[in-house]
């Protein structure tokens, strides 16, 4: 059986773990990536576009200059992206990028639940395979959050939403403004999540060590009166 204080540890690095592990599902799960709004020029007047999206569905919103709006519209992400797209590429990749990071948070939990209720014999399952998993899984977060504005702001990701998702022809485009909702600042909090994880199991680690070290000190470092018994 592990000691109290590794009980505890390990305890308090499974509810990171845990915490991180529903988080990315809420992030997978939500719509609230981004809200893009996009102004095009048509015959006769403009048109204003308002987009709400995330990785998997997303919503419309068309307003005429005259006055004019057109009901919302809700759109899967994948059927308004042409197969061969860049944009849709890279929303495929950040949908992968996150389910491996929901699958390093699973791994994290198991092995930090294991570590609270045992002592493995594998070296793997014990901190090292904590750290791995986690840093991983904090790797995985940070690509995908490095990924997402890149798409939306270098891809053009709105726009190419726009003609299958809103089902309206578009012709000039003359500007858009983009803002990240909850579903991706969220992932900031997993990062923390798989910090506090980290930084709770180095601890005990370093305190294991520094102890292992303290039990093995050379006899020269013994008392003299020890050394002469």
């Amino acid at each position: 059986m592990p000691s109290r204080k590794k009980s505890c540890m390990f305890s308090c690095s499974f509810c990171a773990c845990v915490g991180s592990l529903v988080l990315v599902c809420v992030v997978l799960a939500t719509p609230r990536w981004a809200s893009s709004r996009l102004r095009f020029a048509r015959a006769g007047s403009n048109l204003t576009i308002s987009l709400s999206y995330g990785l998997f569905r997303g919503t419309c919103e068309q307003f005429v200059d005259v006055g004019l709006q057109v009901p919302k519209n809700t759109f899967q992400v994948a059927d308004a992206l042409s197969s061969s797209s860049s944009s849709r590429n890279l929303n495929v990749a950040t949908i992968v990028l996150l389910v491996l990071a929901l699958l390093c948070s699973l791994l994290s939990s198991a092995f930090t639940c294991t570590n609270a209720l045992s002592n493995p014999y594998q070296t793997f399952l014990g901190p090292v395979g904590v750290y791995t998993w986690n840093s991983l899984c904090g790797v995985l977060i940070l690509l995908a959050m490095i990924l997402f504005p890149v798409n939306v702001e270098g891809n053009r990701l709105p726009v190419d939403l726009v003609p299958a998702g809103c089902s309206t022809p578009v012709e000039t485009h003359l500007g858009s403004k983009h803002s990240y909702g909850y579903s991706y600042w969220i992932m900031l909090l997993i990062l923390f999540l798989n910090i506090a994880s980290l930084t709770i199991i180095y601890f005990y680690d370093h305190a294991t060590y520094s102890k292992k070290k303290e039990q093995e000190r050379p006899i020269e470092n013994a008392p003299k009166d020890v050394i002469l018994f």
